[in-house]
């Protein structure tokens, strides 16, 4: 009897460590011609993914414009940039877009930049709930010298957005370097320990500026 007993404890312990195994949120790359055609979106794809999670099906979609002349400006010189990031459910043949990530520099003369951030976007669940986090970072400046871009970490978990904003870091000479320091708003600040975490290593590893 004992044995049996045993037996059904080890049984019921390895059905759920398999059960929560076969639950991970598993995100997969979506070629350009494969995006359906109800995903709406502005600009050149850049990533795009899709999951399952406790939300239904998911499908993310990051794109920027590049640059592109500004109408009406008082300068010739003068063009614009916007990246966008989409988040959408899908419902059989319906989709319904769950948030917006819509940013961009306007007017701008000089050198301009409006990107994600390489080897950054990702999809995790820190926390176990089964809701995916979606992770977005990228830069946004307007300048003619040798100073800082802004730059975000913009994360999601279903419809609570988390922000992290500062300037990364660029070096002006041999032992002087600007930018680099962050401030986490209060969703961040409130939330779990992971997410901070996560969102510090992930700065950390890409504050530099990496001249192309």
């Amino acid at each position: 009897m004992k044995n049996k007993i045993t037996f059904l404890v080890l049984f019921t312990i390895l059905s759920v460590k398999l059960i929560g195994q076969n639950t991970a949120i598993v995100p997969k790359k979506i070629e350009l011609n494969k995006i359906p055609k109800e995903i709406k979106y502005t600009g050149k794809v850049k990533n795009a993914v899709s999951w399952k999670d406790k939300l239904g099906e998911n499908i993310v979609v990051l794109t920027e414009t590049g640059e592109f002349t500004t109408k009406n400006s008082d300068s010739e010189d003068s063009r614009d940039a916007a990246l966008y990031a989409y988040h959408y459910i899908l419902s059989g043949k319906d989709s319904k877009l769950n948030w917006k990530i819509y940013d961009f520099i306007h007017d701008c003369p000089v050198d301009i930049e409006a990107n994600f951030v390489k080897n950054t976007f990702n999809i995790t669940d820190l926390n176990k709930d089964g809701i995916a986090e979606i992770w977005v970072m990228y830069t946004t400046v307007c300048h003619g010298d040798v100073s800082p871009s802004t730059m975000k970490i913009i994360m999601h978990e279903g419809n609570e957005k988390f922000s992290m904003r500062g300037e990364n870091k660029v070096k002006v000479d041999e032992k002087r370097y600007l930018g680099g320091k962050y401030t986490f708003d209060k969703p961040f600040n409130d939330g779990p320990a992971a997410f901070r975490e996560y969102a510090k290593k992930l700065w950390q590893k890409h504050v530099n500026k990496v001249w192309e």
